[in-house]
């Protein structure tokens, strides 16, 4: 009986290539990995899709580098369905299913959290993006499906070029819903700043910047991440998102940007299972073991 298994995907189950990349993410569930031996509980690493293995055999699993999930969501959710009943998951059941849906951003602009100005558009809405456009009277935004990952089919789209994305527009509205946000420039130019919440409290931060002539900061689109001092008000900011969560996360990382406002506002609320950089901070990968270790 393991006391907690921490979840990943299959290629990161002793891997033959190892590149940077693979390196960065074997390490980040290795130094969680330790930390809770460390604390005298058994531990494994299994990828979730794993059919051999009998989740009733452990008390938790942690979502840690499951990032093949938005690519196999039927699988997916599926899998959560069932599992749900042999185990318990960090974050929890409730949350992953809150949080899975970028409609969660809606929820938290009604409860005062500031997001970038948003059309939640639904499933097979009978619209095209001429009358978006026109009804929104915004230059230029981003296009991209509520249930979404790593920047899948995500489109930054102008006035002027618009009528070329219309029939992937009109592909993508009929089997998902979507978000239809202005354009935030701020992230050109400052980028986007990650900050970790691990009990409630604020541990650590980066800022991802995209590379020249793209708008997307991820790495997989070869953006790039440095470590960030993140102020007060950046600070209050995050830990403000979270205490609008439905229930507290364990861990948690709240990406904000300055919108066109020169605005703090939230870009995503990362609770199922964001990558945390715990090779920047020790004391994080420590806290989060000690908060795992409460549960226990």
């Amino acid at each position: 009986m393991y006391d907690i298994v921490i979840l990943t995907e299959k290629k990161y189950i002793n891997p033959i290539y190892k590149d940077w990349y693979t390196n960065q993410v074997i390490l980040e569930d290795k130094l969680l990995m330790e930390n809770l031996v460390k604390k005298k509980l058994k531990v494994c690493k299994k990828d979730w899709a794993d059919s051999h293995f009998d989740w009733t055999k452990t008390k938790y699993a942690i979502f840690r580098t499951t990032w093949d999930y938005f690519e196999r969501y039927d699988e997916f959710f599926n899998w959560l369905e069932k599992t749900k009943h042999k185990t318990r998951f960090i974050n929890s059941y409730d949350l992953i299913k809150w949080n899975i849906d970028k409609y969660y951003l809606r929820e938290l602009s009604n409860k005062e959290i500031n997001i970038p100005p948003t059309l939640f558009l639904t499933k097979s809405q009978n619209t095209s993006l001429t009358q978006l456009f026109n009804q929104t009277q915004w230059d230029e935004v981003v296009l991209k499906p509520t249930i979404s990952g790593a920047a899948r089919e995500t489109y930054r789209i102008n006035k002027s070029n618009h009528t070329k994305y219309e029939k992937i527009f009109q592909k993508l509205i009929s089997k998902e819903n979507m978000i239809f946000q202005e354009f935030q420039k701020n992230i050109l130019k400052l980028g986007e700043i990650s900050l970790i919440i691990i009990g409630g409290e604020f541990t650590h931060a980066v800022k991802k910047k995209a590379k020249k002539g793209d708008f997307r900061v991820q790495d997989d689109h070869g953006g790039t991440v440095e470590e960030y001092e993140p102020n007060s008000l950046e600070i209050s900011f995050a830990e403000k998102c979270i205490k609008k969560c439905p229930s507290e996360p364990l861990y948690a990382r709240v990406d904000i940007i300055y919108d066109n406002n020169n605005s703090i506002s939230l870009c995503e609320l990362e609770l199922i299972e964001p990558e945390l950089w715990l090779r920047n901070s020790e004391i994080s990968t420590n806290k989060l073991a000690d908060e795992i270790l409460k549960i226990i």
